[in-house]
C-alpha cells in the first residue's frame, strides 16, 4: 500500500494484466462468501451466546469478520483499479477513504488477533478466575478499544495520500515528502505488524507451554487424550499466528527495503510489490475457511473440549473444568470459532 502507484509496467496483453483481476476476484469472491457466511452463524438469534460469560471469543471474532467485510467491500475493488488501470477515476476523496479503511481495518484485525490471543490464554491458564474478566460487557469494551486504537493509527493515512496529474491521467499516490512517509511506514510496521505479532505469539507459546505441562496424576490414558487435544491446539495456534505473521509480513518487508535497502524500481520489484498486496489481501479471506474443528480444542469455559477422563484431579493446575457434557446448542455455538 505505502507508495502504491497508479502507473503501471505491464502492457494490457501482459500476465499481470490478466491475473491481477483473476486474483483480486477471487479475494473478492471468497473473503465476502466466507467473512458473510461468519457473520451469519454468530448473529443469527437463535444462538443466544450473547449473554453468555463465554461468549468473549464469539465477540471478538464477530469483530474480526466485519473488519475483514468492510476491507473487502470498500477497499479490494480500489486497489484492483489501481492495477489494473492507467488512471484514478475516482477523486481525491475516495483516493484518500480507500487507503485510510485499508489501514483502519488492518490495525483492527491486528488489533482484534491479539486480543484474541490474550483471552485464549485466560481461558485456557486461568478458566475460573477469569470469568468475571472475560464477560460480554469488557469483550465489547474491548472491541471498542480496538477500534478507537486503529482509527488513532491510522488517521494520519487520510492526508498521506492524493491525487496528482501526470500528463493527462490523475493518480492516486502517496502525497507526504519522504522523511514523513519513512517515519510513518516504519511506526506503522511496529504498531501493526511487530507489536500484535509478538503478543499473539507470546501468548500462544504460553499457552501451549501449559498445556504441554497439564497433565497430571490422570492416568496414561488421560495424559494421551490430553496430548492429542493439545496438538491440535498447537496446529490451531500456530495457523492463526503464521497465518497473519506470513501474509502481512512481506508486505512490510518491502516497504522497509524501499526505504532502508537497495529497492530499483523495474518490473521485477513491481511484481514483488504486487504479489505481497494479493498475499495481504488474501489474509482478509483465507481465515474463514480454516477447518472449524481447530476451534474444538480451545477450552472457553462453556463446554466440553477434552473428554471427562481426562479432568485432572485437585493437583492445583489451573486447567480448564468445564469437562462435562454440555447441550446441543453450546456443542453448535463452538462451531463458530473459525475467524483466526
Amino acid at each position: 500500500m505505502a507508495d502504491a502507484q497508479n502507473i503501471s509496467l505491464d502492457s494490457p496483453g501482459s500476465v499481470g494484466a490478466v491475473a491481477v483481476p483473476v486474483v483480486f476476484a477471487l479475494i473478492f469472491l471468497l473473503g465476502t462468501v466466507g467473512n458473510g457466511l461468519v457473520l451469519a452463524v454468530l448473529l443469527q438469534p437463535s444462538a443466544g451466546a450473547w449473554q453468555e460469560p463465554g461468549s468473549t471469543t464469539d465477540l471478538f471474532i464477530l469483530n474480526l469478520a466485519v473488519a475483514d467485510l468492510c476491507f473487502i467491500l470498500c477497499c479490494v475493488p480500489f486497489q484492483a483499479a489501481i492495477y489494473t488501470l492507467d488512471a484514478w477515476l475516482f477523486g481525491a476523496l475516495v483516493c484518500k477513504a480507500v487507503h485510510l479503511l485499508i489501514y483502519l481495518t488492518m490495525y483492527a484485525s491486528s488489533f482484534t488477533l491479539a486480543a484474541v490471543s490474550v483471552d485464549r490464554y485466560l481461558a485456557v491458564r486461568h478458566p475460573l478466575r477469569s470469568r468475571a474478566l472475560r464477560t460480554p460487557r469488557n469483550a465489547r469494551a474491548a472491541v471498542g478499544l480496538v477500534w478507537l486504537l486503529a482509527a488513532l493509527f491510522s488517521a494520519p493515512y487520510l492526508s498521506y495520500y492524493g491525487t496528482v496529474r501526470y500528463g493527462a491521467l490523475e493518480l492516486c499516490v502517496p502525497a507526504w515528502e519522504d522523511a514523513r512517509r519513512r517515519a510513518l511506514d516504519v511506526a506503522t510496521f511496529a504498531a501493526g505488524y511487530l507489536l500484535p505479532v509478538a503478543v499473539v505469539s507470546l501468548a500462544y507459546a504460553r499457552t501451549l507451554r501449559f498445556l504441554w505441562a497439564a497433565v497430571g496424576p490422570a492416568g496414561a490414558v488421560a495424559a494421551e487424550a490430553r496430548r492429542r487435544a493439545t496438538g491440535r491446539a498447537g496446529r490451531a495456534m500456530l495457523a492463526v499466528a503464521a497465518l497473519y505473521a506470513l501474509c502481512w509480513g512481506p508486505h512490510h518487508a518491502l516497504i522497509l527495503c524501499f526505504w532502508f535497502g537497495p529497492f530499483a524500481f523495474s518490473p521485477a520489484t513491481y511484481a514483488c510489490r504486487l504479489a505481497s498486496h494479493c498475499l495481504a489481501y488474501a489474509n482478509s479471506c483465507s481465515r474463514d475457511w480454516l477447518r472449524p474443528q481447530q476451534w474444538e480444542c480451545f477450552p472457553d469455559g462453556r463446554g466440553a473440549k477434552l473428554p471427562a477422563s481426562a479432568a485432572p484431579t485437585p493437583d492445583g493446575l489451573d486447567l480448564p473444568v468445564a469437562i462435562t457434557h454440555t447441550s446441543q446448542t453450546r456443542d453448535t455455538a463452538s462451531i463458530v470459532r473459525i475467524g483466526n
